[in-house]
């Protein structure tokens, strides 16, 4: 199953017969094997891994750094699961460290997440700060490249 994770992970749009050939199983077995890893949770989706800056250069990316003050009954569970529901919010970690949860967000404008900040995160009674960290560029995500190979034309001087 490890290697068929790591195959999926990689690209997700390999088909039920190429998995066989690589992983020396029937196509049958194969799609057993995807099958129970969704039934079983261990898969919850596919999706496509997206150059943002090439599809729509306008489009702002930030991530949240949130201070909370757990609940008595559900820890930090219940606010993650709340900040998770807002469809701007791309996800939603615990952390350790200095801050307790982060949260990746899109946007189509800087504006847009700064008032997702404001008006929706920092009302929560639990959130205690929050700290945004706009992305500049992408390098690689998901363990795929995404910057081209820009060339620097700023060129050398010398005298």
């Amino acid at each position: 199953m490890d290697q068929l994770i790591k195959l999926l992970k990689n690209n997700a749009r390999i088909t039920n017969s190429e998995l066989a050939v690589l992983l020396d199983k029937t196509e049958e077995q194969v799609a057993a094997d995807i099958a129970k890893l969704e039934a079983d949770g261990v898969i919850k989706g596919y999706s496509a891994i997206v150059d943002e800056s090439a599809y729509d250069p306008n489009s702002v990316f930030a991530l949240i750094e949130l201070k909370v003050t757990p609940q008595s009954q559900s820890g930090f569970d219940e606010i993650a699961n709340q900040i998770a529901s807002y469809e701007q919010v791309e996800s939603v970690r615990l952390m350790s460290g200095a801050y307790d949860i982060i949260v990746a967000v899109n946007g189509a404008i800087i504006r847009d997440i700064s008032q997702f900040v404001s008006q929706r995160l920092a009302t929560i009674d639990a959130v205690q700060s929050t700290a945004t960290h706009f992305v500049l560029k992408v390098y690689k995500d998901n363990g795929i490249m995404i910057s081209s190979d820009d060339k620097d034309e700023r060129g050398l001087i010398s005298p």
